[in-house]
């Protein structure tokens, strides 16, 4: 009875042990059942993203076989016109494009206006630039990535940094070594275009010199920025018989002009008689905007290529302005006729040869202002006086412009422009008053504007203990404080 009851209990108990078994294999059929509906749910969303990279893939090999096919077929054009172009010029080198030739213009090959006889002519050519400075810097990296052969670059001057800001083809590094600007420039001109032959004349563009070089040219550009050398540069192209693309650029104004070019007028019809050397401003004295020198620049670049090219052949002479405070920043004047009266490429010149040119203008090919001497010398101090002198009671009179006081100033300096003088009169002689017969020290930048204070105040105000500080501010920094900053 005992052992029944037993085999009962056991049964009863195996019984509940198989319940609990089949719970658990319920539930593990439920989660085997997830997991294997997540694991395809993932194998889905693999395949969904498989195939769409697949897709774009393809997309993107069609279209890169469609821009390929392209390049193909436009080199494949290029190649055919030069091509006919050199089968019918036979196998003069001079008449053919070699295949990197092709491959590097060939951008411009394409445009009718240039071609295969434009690029030639572009290779076969010789350009003079006069001036590396602003403007010669966008022309001359222009004129040899666009395939002029042979560029001749002029300068007498080294890299400074005050250049930076507008002349591009020059570097921090040659600023700093004061590197001469043509070798600045041929070496920036390497770097960019190899094939491009470039001659750097580094000498003093002057009567003994300019018409050698100029005549070893097809077109000179005039990047310079003085009276004289635009007027040496012009006769010389006239003597030589090779047209000139000059231009300008101060302040926030430029303007372009091409001359003795087809028949046309040269610069002296315009100009015959130089301006006086203080209407003529400098960038050094009156400022420019960066990029203002740039767009001339480029301009004489364009319109050098199309003299080259002969596509300028039928236009009339015009003088092209730009400022950058007009809309639009572009206007063109017509220009006169040759004038039959020049003296240099009239009918009856009188310039046969190139003369003293910085006697001409009255001032010399460079960026300094003139030296004036307007005072006399015992009314004059020199810059280590005037830091003496600055110990005792005294007045130190600022004569510049405002804008200029503001870049930079002596401490207790007063600032009362020059040209604010008559309107300010009474405030200056409340000022002399005060001092009690103390002496005044008129400065300025270079020591020329604050020789026509003294002049002033003495002759007008009556006040003679009024002193000018030799060379100004650049003496300052030269004899005193090598700190003090330059502009």
């Amino acid at each position: 009875m005992a052992e029944a009851k037993d085999r009962v209990a056991r049964i009863r108990e195996l019984k509940t042990l198989l319940k609990w078994l089949r719970s658990e294999e319920l539930e593990l059929e439920s989660e085997l059942f997830a997991l294997e509906r997540e694991e395809a749910e993932e194998q889905t969303v693999k395949d969904k993203t498989k195939a769409e990279e697949q897709a774009a893939s393809d997309k993107t090999e069609t279209e890169e076989q469609a821009v390929s096919d392209k390049t193909e077929a436009e080199d494949h054009a290029i190649n055919d016109k030069a091509a006919k172009v050199n089968t019918t010029d036979g196998d003069n080198a001079k008449d053919q494009l070699t295949n990197d030739e092709i491959r590097r213009f060939s951008r411009q090959l394409l445009m009718p206006e240039i071609g295969v006889s434009g690029q030639l002519q572009l290779r076969n050519s010789r350009v003079l630039i006069v001036g590396t400075g602003g403007l010669g810097s966008p022309c001359a990296l222009y004129l040899a990535a666009m395939g002029v052969g042979a560029l001749g670059l002029v300068d007498h001057d080294s890299v400074d940094a005050s250049n930076l800001h507008r002349q591009i083809i020059h570097t921090a590094e040659a600023a700093a070594h004061g590197t001469s600007k043509v070798v600045s420039a041929r070496v920036a001109l390497a770097r960019l275009s190899p094939q491009c032959k470039v001659r750097a004349h580094d000498v003093l563009l002057d009567s003994t010199n300019a018409l050698d070089i100029v005549r070893g040219y097809d077109v000179v550009v005039d990047a310079s920025d003085n009276a004289a050398t635009r007027y040496l540069v012009n006769d010389a192209s006239v003597l030589a018989g090779v047209p000139l693309v000059s231009g300008s650029a101060v302040r926030l104004d430029g303007q372009l002009t091409v001359y003795n070019y087809n028949g046309g007028p040269c610069y002296r019809c315009l100009f015959p008689v130089p301006p006086p050397p203080d209407a003529m401003a400098s960038c050094g004295e009156a400022g420019v905007l960066g990029v203002v020198p740039g767009v001339i620049g480029c301009l004489q670049a364009m319109e050098t290529v199309k003299v080259l090219t002969g596509r300028k052949h039928d236009e009339p002479p015009s003088l092209l302005l730009f400022s950058y405070k007009s809309h639009p920043p572009f206007r063109s004047v017509r220009l006169r006729p040759r004038v039959a009266t020049c003296a240099v490429c009239g009918d009856a010149p009188t310039v046969t040869d190139l003369i003293d040119y910085p006697a001409f203008c009255g001032a010399g090919p460079n960026d300094d202002a003139p030296n004036w001497r307007i005072v006399e010398e015992s009314q004059r101090v020199s810059c280590r006086e005037l830091n003496t002198a600055l110990r005792s009671p005294c007045l130190l009179l600022d004569v510049r412009d405002e804008v200029q006081f503001a870049i930079c100033s002596l401490p207790g300096a007063v600032n009362i422009p020059m040209t604010q003088f008559d309107a300010r009169r009474a405030e200056l002689e409340h000022a002399l008053a005060e001092l009690n017969g103390a002496p005044v020290y008129a400065v300025c930048r270079r020591g020329n504007l604050s020789q026509l204070a003294v002049q002033y105040i003495r002759e007008q105000l009556g006040y003679d203990a009024c002193y000018d500080v030799a060379r100004g501010l650049i003496g300052w920094q030269d004899e005193v404080d090598s700190d003090f900053p330059s502009y």
